[in-house]
């Protein structure tokens, strides 16, 4: 029996750590086409013997038994670029899925030269020539700070900052982060996080779940005409696809959630796969635990499920269905805290917030040939937002109704693109998109003179936007291509329409020296609940003054310089300039523009806007980044910009995200243990301008027992200066077919207190000031298995 014993325990040593191997696969397709190439050749860098082999009919490969750790892959195929693949990490307990895309060559008459590159910044979207780069998910999730968050890790990238800590809110170049546009498997998707207000693109937690993404672009200005209705920026966003051979499951506690995530395969033999998860929200899984002294009062109740399904057919070409959804609550009362606890900028009042997003989309990619391409998606979006605010009078705090809002919009439609390769020279893509929104908008503000209520919005309707481009790209040479294009908006509401030129132009003038150039007439519909602003006539009755607005429009220009120091070090320049025109304006309050809207959690509701207002942005932005190599990797980033606009008055003023300068500076270090253990150090620091503010005059405020601003200084002011220091430790260590990780964050470790804002305590009859975040641990658990 003893015997017997002994011989269990060394079978379950054995089948425990003896996992040192694993499966790398992929697939290999051309750029443009996305059509897959067989007969390339794959290859595993610094092995002997050579591992390699070649891929298929289908262009997929499968390199098996290869030792977990860091690989290096060379891809090759005639009369392409090859494609380098540096640090790639393989798991115990996950197979290393690729998606490996090739750039066919332009042959001229002088002789070839091959020179083999590792163009890890470049974006996937071969259409942009500037204010580009891919969102590497292997590169960024490494990036301290950033709470597995991808609106928080590119809050590092050069043109980019945050609007605080409590939000995720993505400023580019001085914009509203209003102006971003989410980008999802090729539909646009509402605001993806939890607790954000309907017309906003940010919130405190993502529903986001970087597990399940893969390699997107990220574009900051002077984008292709394929992208419209946003004025910022776009967020690409690709989800991986689910395992087409094997079961995997996923397990995580951390900031954003308690998860659980499966993959695998549907039919091995048709290749087709399925990846989903789920999230709950931490805390209120704390509280559902009876753990309430870790939960605290103000509990964020929150969960969210992403999936995707693929299905590749022989004949038929491929279907992919997706989805992402989640709800959010949270009660913040202020009549339930003490002086110095963090009201959230709503000091005075009691408040009840809730939001909900849902979108699922159906696509199909259907290969004419080898060369042309057709996708079309169908799909279906949804968000919510409900607000209840209850203002709180004298020293104890008396409650009464002040503010409530129920507002929601729902967008079906239809979108499709045609790509066609002429040559390796030229590639058109073309296409439509055409959504129909359903809105239902209803708030209302207390009015205490009269002792009854105004409607803000009170409207329930349908409208439609359609928008048509087409793009063309034509490569000289190798190192010399430019691409024009021309997007078009129609927004059938108020008969407003929108044509829009690009232009992008690439020159590599030296080796691993390049130039580029930028030109995008940009444009965005106004956030739906300006439109159906009410104003009250004098007999009583409202009108929707709003109705008419234009679209926001704005020329961008870029010229931008790029420097491949080495394969894994570069510097980058880029100067733009953006002319902001048709801004809607008030002729009542003459410090306001919708440009400065999404600097706080709400829109403000002003009436009888008009598009005569302007805006400028204009600034420096330098990158000196290291990728991963040598266990270690770093970037640094500086922006300097200024970001103004004009009232309908003409006068200048700086606008709410007017910073003028964000210095960003991260690294970090990977250490290798026995026993393919692994330890991460990673640290980030940051350091930016003041949030501009508008001042108060204090007398009369205090008479008035409200915050009456001066609005001819309109964001004159500036906070002191951010600065934030954090500390990332990562430790990953292998048990038989599991990886487990272990990660603890420490934000703003020098525990600085950052101004955030001031708000009005009517209690104290005072200006308080609210700071950001103190010194916050954070600690992750992650498993593979």
């Amino acid at each position: 029996m003893k015997k017997l014993f002994v011989l269990l325990l060394l079978t379950i040593h054995f089948a425990v750590f003896s996992q040192n191997t694993q499966t790398v696969r992929g697939i290999v397709t051309d750029v443009d086409t996305k059509m897959p190439l067989p007969g390339a050749t794959v290859v595993i860098l610094n092995t002997n013997p050579v591992v390699g082999t070649t891929t298929n009919v289908d262009g997929k490969f499968k390199l098996e038994n290869i030792p977990v750790g860091r690989v290096d892959i060379k891809v090759s195929f005639m009369g392409y670029n090859d494609q380098y693949l540096k640090n790639l990490e393989v798991l115990y307990a996950k197979e290393l899925v690729l998606t490996i895309s090739l750039t066919e060559k332009v042959y001229t008459m002088d002789a070839v030269e091959i020179v083999a590159r590792t163009d890890k910044e470049k974006p996937l979207n071969t259409m942009a020539s500037v204010s580009a780069r891919t969102f590497s998910v292997e590169e960024t999730q490494r990036y301290a700070g950033s709470l597995g968050d991808p609106s928080r890790m590119v809050q590092n990238f050069a043109g980019v900052m945050s609007a605080g800590d409590a939000r995720n809110d993505i400023i580019i170049r001085g914009n509203s982060p209003m102006g971003l546009l989410w980008r999802m498997e090729g539909i646009d998707i509402p605001n993806p996080n939890h607790f954000g207000a309907l017309g906003t693109t940010g919130g405190p937690v993502t529903m986001l779940n970087n597990n399940l993404l893969t390699n997107s672009d990220f574009i900051t200005g002077a984008f292709p005409a394929e992208y419209g209705n946003a004025l910022s920026g776009v967020f690409d966003l690709k989800m991986r696809n689910g395992n087409s051979e094997k079961y995997e499951f996923v397990g995580q506690i951390g900031f954003n959630g308690v998860e659980l995530g499966a993959e695998g395969p549907f039919s091995k033999k048709h290749n087709s796969s399925y990846l989903v998860d789920y999230r709950y929200s931490t805390l209120a899984f704390f509280k559902l635990l009876g753990l309430n002294s870790i939960a605290g009062s103000s509990v964020p109740q929150y969960q969210d499920l992403t999936f995707k399904v693929s299905i590749p057919t022989k004949k038929a070409g491929r279907f992919m269905l997706f989805g992402i959804g989640g709800t959010s609550f949270i009660r913040i009362w202020d009549s339930e805290k003490s002086d110095d606890e963090y009201s959230y900028g709503l000091a005075g009042t009691d408040t009840d917030f809730g939001s909900d997003m849902g979108v699922t989309g159906l696509s199909h990619t259907y290969y004419f040939s080898k060369n042309t391409r057709l996708n079309t998606n169908i799909y279906l979006s949804g968000s919510r937002a409900s607000t209840a605010l209850d203002s709180l009078k004298g020293e104890d705090k008396i409650k009464s109704q002040y503010y409530r809002s129920r507002n929601s919009e729902v967008k079906y439609g239809i979108s499709s693109n045609l790509t066609h390769k002429f040559s390796t020279r030229d590639i058109l893509k073309t296409g439509i998109i055409f959504d129909r929104y359903n809105v239902s908008l209803l708030d209302s503000v207390y009015i205490w003179e009269d002792d009854t209520y105004f409607k803000n919005n009170d409207f329930k309707g349908s409208m439609n936007l359609m928008q048509l481009y087409g793009q063309w790209k034509h490569r000289i040479t190798d190192k010399l291509n430019y691409t024009v294009g021309m997007h078009f908006q129609y927004f059938n509401m108020n008969r407003s329409f929108s044509p829009e030129p690009r232009a992008g132009l690439e020159w590599e003038f030296a080796p691993r020296q390049m130039l580029s150039f930028g030109y995008g007439l940009q444009a965005q519909t106004q956030p739906k609940v300006i439109y159906f602003v009410e104003t009250e006539l004098a007999n009583g009755q409202t009108i929707q003054t709003n109705r008419d607005l234009n679209f926001t429009k704005s020329h961008q220009f870029v010229i931008a310089y790029n420097n491949r120091i080495t394969e894994n070090l570069r510097f980058k320049t880029e100067v733009y300039y953006q002319l902001l025109y048709n801004v809607p304006v008030s002729k009542s309050m003459l410090d306001y523009s919708v440009l400065n809207e999404g600097a706080y959690f709400y829109i403000n509701l002003e009436d009888s806007l008009v598009n005569a207002g302007k805006g400028t942005n204009y600034g420096l932005e330098l990158t000196f980044e290291k990728f991963l190599s040598n266990n270690f990797y770093f970037l640094g980033t500086a922006s300097l910009f200024r970001s103004q606009y004009e009232g309908y008055n003409g006068e200048v003023h700086s606008t709410a995200f007017d910073n003028r300068y964000v210095f960003n500076a991260l690294g970090g270090y990977e250490i290798t243990l026995r026993k393919n253990k692994r330890l991460n150090i990673d640290l980030r620091g940051v350091l930016a301008g003041g949030k501009p503010y508008t001042p108060i005059d204090q007398q009369q405020s205090e008479l008035e027992n409200r915050p009456v601003y001066l609005f001819d200084q309109a964001f004159s002011k500036h906070h002191p200066d951010y600065f934030r220091l954090d500390v990332k430790v990562g430790f990953r260590m292998p048990m038989g077919k599991t990886s487990n990780e272990y990660i603890l964050e420490i934000q703003n470790v020098t525990n600085r207190k950052n101004v955030f804002q001031q708000s009005w305590n009517p209690t104290s009859k005072s200006m308080k000031t609210e700071y950001q975040q103190a010194l916050f641990p954070m600690f992750t658990y992650r498993i593979y298995f």
